[in-house]
């Protein structure tokens, strides 16, 4: 009969490497002995000590509350407690942990598919660190977008990660690609995504206009535009590293190079083929037919009491009702739109000079209106008529002062 000692000899024998030959002449035992041990057919069993846990009485409670909310066990600890228990959060975590250790795993599995030619390209940003540029040190960014059937990529370094950069990058990929896609995929970067459910508006105009949709992932997903992620890692790491260069007008110029000699020529690791001849096989919508796009900011206002807000040194009036409330104000093309979430507020011709002030005849009417509401004064009890005391001056601005009133 084999002692515990013998039997762990024998698997440590075996997690050393050594053959039942070797392990029978090392420990004495007989071959059929060491091969039931080996095979897990020996009565020997190393003892398990059994110790009650103090989470015993409330793992089905636990159990059912992280099956259906899948809830921490910071969270889990207070409602337990409720119920008795004396533990620590230590023991509650080790076994919640497990729990979840499932779930987690299938969060993370990602199916790769592969795109058609012309249905899709990935876009992100990324940050490249400081560096100095004319004497001075800036934060240089990447903009990177790649073809998600080709691998063809296209990077463009900048300064700023606002807007008018972001489409304006766009612009120019589309240039470089010769066309652009029929949806861009993006994570929820501010210019895309400014809130639940909400899409950038200015992006969005800029999306209609050449035609493609706006794609985001998934929250907490960066997964699913993998291929971006990837390209970025790629630019740094094969371009951007150990490189020097005197302005960004110079660094830009050697990221085109490495485009154009490196980057998509070379043969990619997961495809097995060469970005540029694949991108031959792309339907993308041709871009130099299309019309450009007339590069615009969308500016944030807060509409003042006068039922006004400012843009670039001049007043438009929106509805009384919007007054204190946060509205986007857009220009194009000499037209002035002001928006509160999808809804035009108001439309007005661009002012012709600064200092105007733009008034809708129905926007002044009903502020007049709301105004005079507010200052009538009321009818006095029994009849008897008020007596005012007290003077009050009124400031009142002519209608003289308002250089144009739409109809």
């Amino acid at each position: 009969m084999l002692k515990l000692g013998q039997f762990m000899d024998i698997k440590e024998l075996q997690s050393e490497g050594l053959s039942i030959r070797q392990i029978v002449e090392r420990t004495g035992f007989s071959r059929n002995t060491v091969r039931k041990v080996l095979r897990g057919r020996h009565p020997m069993r190393a003892k398990v000590v059994s110790r009650r846990s103090k989470l015993d009485t409330f793992k089905d409670y636990v159990r059912q509350r992280v099956a259906e909310y899948s809830l921490s066990a910071v969270r889990l600890l207070p409602e337990i407690q409720a119920m008795g228990y004396d533990g620590s959060i230590q023991t509650l975590r080790r076994f919640v942990s497990g729990l979840l250790a499932p779930q987690r795993r299938l969060q993370q599995a990602t199916v790769r598919f592969e795109t058609p030619p012309g249905k899709q390209a990935q876009v992100d940003w990324t940050e490249c660190g400081r560096f100095v540029i004319d004497g001075k040190p800036i934060t240089v960014y990447a903009f990177v977008m790649v073809l998600s059937y080709s691998r063809k990529l296209y990077v463009q370094f900048t300064t700023s990660m606002k807007l008018p950069v972001l489409l304006h990058c766009h612009m120019e990929a589309f240039a470089y690609f010769g066309g652009r896609p029929e949806q861009i995929l993006y994570d929820n970067m501010k210019q895309v995504r400014i809130g639940p459910g909400q899409l950038n508006e200015g992006l969005c105009d800029f999306a209609t206009h050449y035609g493609f949709a706006v794609k985001t992932h998934r929250a907490y997903r960066p997964r699913t535009k993998g291929k971006v992620e990837r390209s970025c890692h790629y630019v740094k790491d094969h371009f951007l590293t150990a490189r020097s260069f005197d302005s960004l007008d110079d660094l830009n110029t050697q990221a085109r190079h490495w485009l154009d000699h490196t980057a998509n020529m070379r043969t990619h690791g997961t495809t097995g083929r060469v970005p540029n001849d694949d991108a031959l096989l792309e339907r993308l919508t041709p871009y130099a037919d299309q019309r450009p796009y007339q590069l615009q900011q969308v500016v944030h206002r807060t509409v003042n009491s006068n039922s006004q807000v400012h843009y670039h040194g001049s007043s438009y009036s929106v509805p009384p009702s919007s007054i204190g409330q946060r509205v986007s104000v857009n220009s194009q093309g000499g037209q002035i739109w002001i928006k509160q979430g999808e809804t035009v507020l108001a439309e007005h011709r661009a002012a012709l000079r600064a200092g105007q002030q733009i008034i809708a005849k129905d926007h002044l009417a009903e502020l007049w209106k709301i105004t005079e509401q507010q200052v009538q004064v009321p009818p006095a009890p029994n009849g008897e008529r008020w007596c005012l005391h007290r003077h009050y001056a009124v400031q009142s601005t002519p209608l003289s002062r308002f250089e144009e009133v739409l109809q």
